[in-house]
Parts: structure tokens; C-alpha cells; sequence
């Protein structure tokens, strides 16, 4: 899987409000009104994430879920990362 380049990063970036570039990552944090529903919403960004064979990495803090995507294998963010990005915040 080929890295995006900058000029990619931040036109996928501007499609998924939320999301910000973090170095090789993308990140986002979605709130939720209580801990039950942050943990719905991680499974729910589970079930994507399976779908798709991609998974981010996945902090849950009450009631506050942060996403981290980057393709590890290839060293930083790919298309992967922004499909993945863009099926998540059709869950919110």
C-alpha cells in the first residue's frame, strides 16, 4: 500500500470534519453522553473496522473515544486510512 502524499492527507482531511492530522496518524474524538455509549460506539467503530480489515488504535475515557489511524505496515497514513476514516464518521 503506497503512502499518501501531504497534498492527499488534506484533501481527505477536508471531506471528514472531526478528524485532524496528527504526524503519520489522523485522529478523531467523538463524545458520548456516558460510558455506555462510548463503549456502544467503539463496538460499533469495531464492526466497521472489521469490515474493512483496518483497525485503529482505540482510547476510551469515560465518556470520550479517541480514533488513531495509520497503516503500520507502510509507515504512515494511506487510502485505507481515509476510507476508514470517512466509514467511521458515518457512524456518528
Amino acid at each position: 500500500m503506497e503512502l499518501l502524499t501531504d497534498e492527499e492527507i488534506t484533501a481527505g482531511l477536508s471531506s471528514l470534519p472531526g478528524w485532524e492530522r496528527a504526524g503519520d496518524s489522523i485522529i478523531c474524538t467523538v463524545e458520548r453522553d456516558n460510558f455506555r455509549g462510548a463503549m456502544l460506539y467503539a463496538g460499533a467503530v469495531a464492526f466497521v473496522a472489521e469490515e474493512a480489515d483496518h483497525h485503529p488504535d482505540i482510547l476510551i475515557q469515560w465518556n470520550k473515544v479517541t480514533l488513531t489511524l495509520s497503516t503500520h505496515s507502510a509507515g504512515g497514513l494511506t487510502a485505507a486510512d481515509i476510507s476508514l476514516a470517512g466509514r467511521i464518521s458515518a457512524l456518528a
